[in-house]
């Protein structure tokens, strides 16, 4: 479990950053936890698979609100197609997300290689880890609106 708490670390750490600098968005980050079901407790959720030292998967879910909010905070006003728009962003920020949380691991020993992100949109979609490991959830929120990052591996 040590092992979750400092791999968290790197993804708490790796979120705030990536928000701040590509949407001006500040957030704040919940007690992380074991998730118990595949539910996503958003309506966008970008998935990434991960190989190399370890294997799994890595996903970021945003509310419609806090999705919005991203799009305009990396786009600004020139945002053209919004369901696209968040499409787009949400799998950027889990790709920036997971690279430099994974940077992190690798200055550590634990290097991984990450696919191209997966979108899924829709109320109440499921997130399938492919992992048989626990599911670790962290909750943030914004004044736009909640996210998770969630990591197994």
């Amino acid at each position: 479990m040590n092992d979750h708490i400092e791999i968290a670390r790197d993804f708490v750490k790796a979120t705030l950053d990536i928000l701040n600098t590509m949407a001006g968005m500040r957030a704040q980050a919940g007690m992380p936890f074991i998730k118990k079901d595949r539910t996503a407790g958003g309506d966008v959720s970008a998935i990434i698979g991960v190989t190399g030292d370890r294997t799994g998967t890595i996903s970021v879910t945003f509310s419609r609100g806090c999705a919005v909010a991203l799009v305009k905070g990396m786009l600004g006003d020139s945002a053209e197609d919004i369901i696209k728009d968040i499409q787009d962003a949400v799998g950027e920020v889990a790709n920036m997300v997971s690279g430099q949380a994974r940077a992190s691991l690798a200055v550590r020993g634990t290097v991984m290689q990450g696919s191209t992100p997966s979108v899924i949109m829709g109320d109440g979609h499921t997130i399938s880890h492919q992992s048989g490991k626990p599911v670790v959830a962290i909750p943030f929120s914004t004044d736009a609106g909640d996210f998770t990052v969630e990591f197994c591996f």
